[in-house]
């Protein structure tokens, strides 16, 4: 009989995933954990090992579609279970089965004994075992019962499932967002159901419409923009669906524009010990197999500053309205690839040597232009940084990468004319740094002392030696 291959978790608060690339054609043979199929998820793609050995039966899903956790992509055949040509028609994909229809499905087991209490069901299996289970008849038993208001899905941490906009959206009206349900994948709340919600509560408690010249809260997020060609250009353009590292990439970029007020401050720091530092350092790195860069003694001097300033090192829980204070320095490191930005998190940069930073920068910055990265190399950051001076830019604005509270971007070291403390105009290398921060979670002052501390690091490398991390 052919099994049904699902979505599994792929991480832990993933809720869907993009089918990217069918590994293997439909009729064609699979062995027991052979990738079958791409996944992305979160920036981070995957290939899925086949969980049985068979035929690859049909293919639920096309690539480019988005799939729920736990919903059925895939069919495959038990060896020697198919015969003649496949069908070209396939199925519908089957939806996941519902709450309901699974506690349904396990009463109905064979075997199994009920007592029923009105509300729950005590289930006693055959094995000796006893399940209680909500009774999903008793809502049916009289179409005059009230129905329970429904609840949000949460996650296993408790966390309400919501993405970013519906869960502006919710606070900027006032809606508790654990009372809203989702209508997206496993119960995610989307805009359209913060919408639906608040316009059944405003309807319940009559309250008047807006006046034509106050816009209403519900106008807070306009809609999706749709381009249109200029005429009798259409043919000079190419469109490019969505998806992808690309789509991960852009949510990201939305979620951060949403839910961090951004303020930016630059500094610039004379990193000409550092450069002299480097290269003296630069041939004992390469004995030991370790290409040597200035992102190592940054990171260093970042862990330091860190412990000194720990707001800079937070995120804000939205859903609780608390701020984290992070007792780890995990620095985020933003990587161009070919398909996009990526960001790889180097962990516990207070632990290491500049050595073994430099060494772990070098491997997950080469695992990310292989697309060779796993999950657990993209969380768990705490703070991050951009190296936008690799490619030679002046400074920039960087965006945060959500949920930290700030980002680092460093810049091309240049050589310019400063003035020194006897007024003689000297040549330094220079760099300038540019702290994009929450300032919810940052003031202003306090940034400006945090990039103070590593441009002192920065300048002296020699105390980062004296510093106890």
């Amino acid at each position: 009989m052919p099994k049904e291959i699902v979505l599994p978790e792929l991480a832990e608060s993933v809720v869907e995933g993009e089918i990217l690339k069918w590994l293997v054609e439909e009729g064609q043979p699979l062995k027991k954990d052979q990738p079958f199929v791409e996944v992305m998820t979160d920036k981070v793609t995957v290939e899925l090992p086949s969980p049985y050995e068979g035929v690859l039966l049909q293919k639920l899903v096309k690539e480019g579609d988005v799939v729920a956790v736990h919903a059925p992509i895939a069919t495959i055949a038990e060896p020697g279970e198919v015969t003649g040509t496949i069908s070209d028609k396939k199925p519908e994909p089957t939806p996941a089965p519902s709450l309901q229809a699974q506690e349904e499905r396990s009463i109905v087991e064979p075997g199994n004994v009920v007592e029923d209490d009105g509300a729950n069901l005590s289930l006693f299996k055959p094995d000796g075992r006893q399940e209680q289970v909500r009774n999903p008849f008793a809502a049916r038993a009289s179409s005059t019962a009230v129905a329970e208001p429904p609840k949000a899905a949460t996650n296993p941490h408790g966390r309400v499932i919501a993405v970013p906009a519906a869960r502006k959206m919710a606070r900027d009206l006032g809606l508790e967002i654990t009372q809203i349900p989702g209508s997206g994948p496993n119960g995610r709340i989307r805009v359209e159901d913060v919408k639906g919600f608040a316009e059944g509560q405003g309807q319940r408690a009559q309250s008047p419409k807006p006046s034509p010249t106050q816009p209403s809260a519900l106008g807070a997020l306009p809609a999706p923009v749709q381009y249109k060609s200029p005429k009798g250009y259409e043919a000079l353009e190419t469109r490019i669906p969505l998806r992808g590292l690309r789509r991960a990439i852009a949510n990201q970029m939305v979620a951060s524009h949403l839910y961090t007020v951004r303020t930016l401050s630059v500094d610039e720091a004379d990193l000409t010990d550092l450069v002299a530092m480097r290269g003296r350092l630069k041939l004992e790195a390469e004995a030991e197999g370790v290409k040597l860069s200035y992102l190592p003694f940054i990171f260093k001097a970042l862990a330091i500053a860190l412990k000194k300033f720990p707001s800079v090192n937070s995120s804000m829980d939205e859903a609780r309205g608390e701020i984290v204070l992070k007792g780890y320095y995990n620095l985020g490191m933003a990587v161009a690839t070919e398909a996009g930005l990526v960001v790889p998190v180097v962990k516990d940069v207070d632990k290491k040597s500049i050595l073994h930073i430099a060494r772990a920068i070098n491997e997950l910055a080469q695992k990310a232009r292989n697309n060779k990265l796993a999950p657990e190399d993209m969380t768990g950051s705490s703070f991050s940084v951009t190296n936008i001076g690799s490619i030679g830019a002046l400074f920039s604005f960087p965006i945060i990468n959500v949920p930290d509270a700030a980002i680092l971007g460093v810049h091309s070291i240049q050589k310019r004319p400063m003035v020194n403390e006897k007024d003689e105009i000297v040549v330094r290398q220079m760099m300038y740094l540019s702290l994009s921060f929450d300032h919810r979670l940052v003031d202003g002052a306090e940034a400006a002392m945090f990039c103070k501390e590593v441009i002192r690091l920065l300048e002296q490398p020699d105390l980062m030696l004296l510093e106890a991390v």
